[in-house]
């Protein structure tokens, strides 16, 4: 019988590049929980990604592909363009803070692009542990609602919101609830998915679904129905009117048994609908959050116009925003007037009309090209994110930036290099 050495088992590893792969899936797997609950691992996945990248024996053979990969080069631009505001910024040290920030726009698609790929096996397990993870987690705050329904209840129609259990943010946490809830359905749809699996995922998507509509988180019912009507705009495109007619049945269904049947919901609509009102007529908003958002992108829409083509600088959009307010207030408080809470507008106001495009080719370009649009997951994705991003600027918070930027490494990047790969070879 003969035995390895940990040196000889390692060094197999790297050359057959077992240890670039395992490194990957140990980094996506942290950035996970790292988004669940344990906020350093979002930080620290993606350097354990750029670690995966460079432990890959042929990364000099995937150096170029890197290069030409468009998702990778777009996000690139991004971070060029936080650089070339160095030029004209008055705020030294949030842009310092910024370019240190925002390295992940770089580091998450080079490390999709040169790390050995992972098997479709690891992709579905990531995709698992993602959706059954927040399924939980939504379930222990269904749990946490319904021990004093009245009280956040009361919450809700002021304008508030039921925290998770493991303090997520309410935005970001409703838009992981409606990506697992559309992740988890096209996962228990692949073949290679065992029955049990199929069942867990089954539960996890009604869950979700669930704990969305009962919470009433306004950002995540908007990008579920957004989510919904659009799956009834493809379905009917691609001929399958039964389904397109179910889905649509849905899409009306759904909403109208939720406000008829939970309080939570006829409280959202109802301090909503006064949010807007109050804002309309001059009363006072320092207590009404939607209010305070329209308040916001009227501010920014100005702030934007004084400097259409190149903005303010990402670094200065906060102090213009605020100089902006010393003008007009709209009878707010210091403490309560809002940053701009929509990343197209933070986008025109930071980096003016150049921002907007690129942003714009981040988040569309993927959707113009037949091999992506033909990836249900990319599709999903885009358009969840792309739908939420209209009342958030989920990028300025660091917890927002690492969903978006992980997930488009881990569905675009990694789907446009498997693209180039087939191209290449053929057989």
């Amino acid at each position: 019988m003969t035995f390895s050495s940990p040196g000889n088992t390692v060094r197999s590893a790297y050359y057959d590049g077992r240890l670039s792969q395992y490194l990957l899936l140990v980094a996506c797997l942290a950035g996970v929980v790292g988004l669940f609950v344990a906020r350093a691992l979002v930080s620290l996945s993606p350097v354990a990604a750029v670690v995966a990248a460079l432990l890959n024996p042929a990364i000099r053979q995937e150096v170029p592909r890197w290069l030409r990969n468009g998702a990778a080069i777009r996000l690139a631009l991004l971070y060029v363009l936080l650089l070339s505001s160095g030029f004209y910024t008055s705020a030294w040290d949030v842009w310092r803070h910024e370019v240190f920030r925002q390295l992940p726009l770089l580091g998450v698609p080079l490390a999709f692009s040169l790390a050995v790929p992972l098997s479709p096996r690891q992709r579905y397990a990531v995709g698992s542990f993602f959706t059954i993870g927040i399924s939980l987690i939504g379930l222990a705050t269904l749990w946490k609602y319904l021990l004093n329904p009245t009280e956040a209840n009361y919450l809700i129609e002021t304008g508030q919101n039921i925290a998770s259990v493991t303090r997520i943010f309410h935005i970001h946490f409703s838009i992981m609830l409606v990506l697992a809830v559309y992740f988890g359905f096209l996962l228990q749809r692949e073949a290679q998915a065992p029955a049990i699996l199929r069942w867990v995922l089954r539960g996890a998507v009604l869950a979700c679904a669930v704990v969305l509509h009962v919470l009433a988180y306004r950002t995540g019912l908007l990008a579920f129905y957004a989510m919904l009507l659009v799956d009834v705009v493809l379905v009917v495109i691609n001929r399958q009117v039964l389904a397109g007619l179910a889905l649509l049945v849905c899409l009306l269904a759904v909403p109208y048994l939720a406000y008829t049947n939970l309080p939570s919901i006829q409280r959202r609509v109802g301090g909503s609908l006064h949010d807007v009102n109050q804002f309309l007529e001059g009363h006072d908003i320092n207590s009404s959050s939607l209010s305070q958002r329209l308040a916001a992108w009227q501010t920014a829409q100005a702030v934007a116009a004084r400097s259409p083509w190149l903005g303010v600088g990402p670094a200065d959009a906060f102090d213009a925003m605020m100089q902006e307010y010393s003008w007009r207030d709209y009878g707010l408080r210091a403490e309560h007037r809002a940053m701009i809470h929509n990343q197209y507008l933070h986008y025109l106001v930071a980096s003016g009309l150049v921002g907007l495009f690129l942003w714009l080719l981040v988040l569309l370009t993927p959707l113009l090209q037949p091999a992506m649009r033909q990836n249900p997951y990319v599709v999903h994705f885009l358009v969840i994110l792309g739908a939420a991003m209209l009342v958030d600027s989920l990028l300025e918070v660091q917890i927002g930036f690492n969903l978006f930027v992980f997930l488009y490494g881990f569905l675009v990047v990694s789907t446009e290099r498997e693209v180039r790969m087939v191209q290449q070879n053929p057989s």
